[in-house]
């Protein structure tokens, strides 16, 4: 049976065996891992993918397009219709295929601007935090919104 050229495979087994044990039949693992950084109101998301075989034709546009259908959530607010994603491919990419590495992706907040106060990773001058409307506590959490796990956890 053919399987789809854009998963990463790897044959399991034994001490690195590529036989089941237990039927002595090959079996195949999907390997692919990927991590996550960033906030959502910070300067970008940054993603790692490891595990994508090298010849897999993917462009910046590829990944822009699939970003972009985020936007069409039902029920969002205004914000998914102004909010645009900048992809940057970091690495794992060249001329459009990938190479065999872990693929590096940094997607720009475009409103990071109104944020880079608030959200600053170095300390900020206190008086210029306070002054920050973006800065004052959360006393209910809204509906459909992550501030009620955001309260509980922080």
């Amino acid at each position: 049976m053919a399987r789809p050229a854009h998963l990463a495979v790897r044959r399991a087994g034994r001490a690195g065996q590529g036989a089941d044990a237990s039927t002595g039949r090959d079996r195949l693992t999907v390997v692919l891992r990927w991590l996550t950084a960033g906030e959502s109101h910070g300067p970008a998301l940054v993603a790692l993918l490891e595990g994508v075989p090298a010849g897999v034709a993917v462009t910046t546009g590829d990944i822009a397009g699939e970003l972009s259908r985020r936007r069409l959530g039902y029920g969002r607010g205004a914000r998914m219709a102004f909010e645009q994603d900048e992809v940057e491919v970091v690495g794992g990419l060249r001329h459009g295929v990938t190479l065999g590495s872990p693929v590096a992706i940094r997607v720009g907040n475009s409103e990071w601007p109104k944020w880079q106060t608030v959200m600053a990773a170095d300390p900020v001058d206190p008086d210029e935090l306070a002054s920050q409307a973006r800065n004052a506590p959360l006393t209910r959490p809204r509906p459909g919104h992550a501030d009620l796990a955001g309260m509980q956890k922080y």
